[in-house]
């Protein structure tokens, strides 16, 4: 349904280190930047999410606004979590599963560093083995 996606950020650098090591735990790649943007999308392919430097009076986006990108497995899930932690971005739900989603629903949240709540996810068979840990 959706070409792509495009979104402000008030510091393009700091956004940029931040979803080059939170989408690049998921497999995503630069398609391509400029001075004033930079879009993500799956290596080889055209961009699914750009970011770009906004005019610093606008507003930070509503809480209700989340973007879900998707997982190849849960452990890209903790990574993707991992390292948006360590570039900027702040804690909004731990990886593990989310059964009022589904018994198969797998996630992280977070924010990212202009406080958009982004999200990684995968819906597959649980893993007991590794889901005891990780449960949310």
């Amino acid at each position: 349904m959706l070409h792509h996606v495009s979104i402000a950020v008030t510091d393009l650098q700091r956004a940029a280190s931040f979803y080059d090591a939170a989408l690049g735990a998921l497999g995503f790649t630069r398609s391509w930047s400029f001075e004033s943007a930079v879009g993500y999308g799956l290596p080889g392919g055209s961009d699914k999410l750009a970011i770009k430097v906004s005019e610093p009076d606008i507003p930070l986006p509503p809480a209700q606004f989340h973007l879900a990108f998707a997982a190849p497995d849960r452990e890209a899930v903790r990574d993707f979590y991992r390292a948006g932690l360590s570039n900027g971005g702040r804690d909004n739900g731990k990886p593990g599963l989310r059964p009022k989603y589904g018994p198969e629903y797998y996630a992280a949240y977070l924010f990212d560093p202009d406080r958009y709540n982004i999200e990684a996810v995968i819906k597959d068979p649980v893993d007991t083995e590794t889901d005891t840990q990780h449960r949310a």
